[in-house]
């Protein structure tokens, strides 16, 4: 059982840690231009974006779990059905996306704030990379279908060819061309394009033969539309209120100062770093538990929930040593500005703290996707955003001020992986063992 987790976790590793990596060296690029106005542009640029996709994460979660349960029942149609129905989704989402552009940055800026020089370059920098969003989407699509068809090798290739292609750009256009946030928004869009172009390719290379089983018939089968919607639904509020957090974070961050603003980008990438290399490990679950749900193997699923959490706790425990002993020397790459380095020691307690306090978050996260279990994880996000989060933010900030939004952060996380683990039993485990 182990082969087969890492089998799917560390290409998913390899791919993953080429996302954190472009962020690292975006944010690096910025922190060399002068400037810190220049990593709160694309740090508010990105918040957006983050609301862009990750409300609209649930097109790969929704995708891996059904395709992965279709796997497991060996219904070739199925699954090739599920990966039309998700993409023509998509084509639509996307459209309505594109229209809705201006609204969208008008409606975001407002909410979130930021000084005007910050706003007026990160306004530049949602203008050019939105046109990025239907080959993004798209590609949440792909994702999460090869990873179902327990292919962990395709997603792998496709990150890494659009990350090494987004950087190279980046820096070409940065230090080559003299354009700056604009530069970095460009290198997106190209690479997401390149991307998509990519995951056709490999699409027909492999699965051409499954295509000729879709029909408009299998496409509009109201029963599973009925439950794909559901589920969505669920992943969509669940989705919405990691983004309430996050920009939240933002926008509390921005409203202190720019220097804290460009410290808590810095910080939350060590966040995000770590949850790339987790979720090598939560969506090997995506894939495993989804196809022994489909192949009703009870033992099988109970076995690899137990391997899962095993794995999700030593790379903690790596991690939690790793930020340790080399928080000083990763924030002296991601900036040269002093003022900055000098904020960020003060908060350097929560990056070490992020490991060990998130890592059930992201295992239970895939356990639940690969059992399309949406409700048990739209509840649990609920109460740890408006429970916990909210509370404790808003009891400690007369105090604790920045303190007080870490504090709220680190909970969150820690919270939604206590929620899911007691939930586990009742609503995985119970309801499938009374279909074998």
């Amino acid at each position: 059982m182990n082969k087969s987790i890492l089998k799917l976790a560390i290409p998913n590793i390899i791919s993953n840690i080429t996302v954190p990596l472009l962020g690292l060296i975006d944010l690096a690029l910025m922190g060399h231009l002068g400037s810190e106005i220049y990593i709160g542009a694309i740090s508010l640029g990105s918040v957006i974006f983050n609301f862009i996709y990750w409300g609209f994460g649930f097109l790969r979660m929704s995708t891996s779990g059904f395709t992965a349960q279709a796997f497991g029942e060996k219904n070739s149609t199925e699954a090739i059905t599920i990966l039309i129905r998700a993409l023509l989704l998509t084509l639509s989402i996307s459209i309505i996306i594109l229209l809705l552009q201006a609204p969208i940055a008008w409606g975001s800026f407002k909410l979130i704030g930021g000084s005007p020089e910050v706003e007026t370059l990160a306004n530049e920098y949602f203008r050019i990379r939105i046109w990025a969003a239907p080959a993004a989407l798209s590609l949440f699509v792909f994702s999460g279908w090869f990873l179902g068809m327990q292919n962990a090798r395709y997603p792998m290739i496709i990150a890494i060819l659009v990350n090494i292609v987004n950087i190279l750009l980046s820096v070409f256009f940065v230090f080559g061309l003299k354009m700056k946030s604009d530069g970095v928004a460009l290198g997106t869009v190209i690479s997401q394009y390149a991307g998509l172009i990519t995951a056709v390719i490999l699409l027909l290379r492999k699965y051409r033969g499954m295509l000729p089983m879709v029909t408009k018939t299998s496409v509009l089968n109201m029963k599973f539309l009925t439950n794909f919607f559901k589920v969505n639904s669920d992943i969509f509020i669940r989705s919405f209120c990691i983004i309430i957090v996050f920009t939240f974070f933002t926008s509390k961050s921005a409203s202190i100062n720019d220097t804290i603003l460009a410290v808590n980008s810095i910080l939350l990438q060590f966040l995000m770093f770590f949850s790339f290399f987790i979720d090598g490990f939560a969506f090997a679950g995506e894939a495993l538990v989804g196809k022994f749900i489909g192949a009703k193997e009870i033992n099988n699923l109970k076995k690899v929930v137990k391997l899962l959490l095993y794995w999700g706790l030593g790379l903690a425990v790596i991690f939690t040593l790793l930020y340790l002993s080399g928080t000083n020397f990763i924030l002296k790459l991601l900036t040269s500005q002093e003022d900055v380095i000098q904020t960020a020691q003060k908060f350097l307690i929560w990056v070490v703290l992020i490991p060990v306090a998130s890592v059930g978050s992201f295992i239970w996260d895939g356990i639940y996707i690969g059992a399309t279990a949406s409700r048990p994880m739209r509840n649990s996000l609920l109460v740890s955003t408006f429970l916990i989060f909210a509370p404790v933010y808003y009891f400690l900030n007369p105090v604790w001020n920045n303190h007080a939004l870490w504090m709220g952060m680190l909970l969150f996380m820690f919270s939604r992986g206590v929620i899911l683990s007691l939930m586990y039993k009742r609503t995985i485990l119970k309801p499938i063992s009374r279909k074998v």
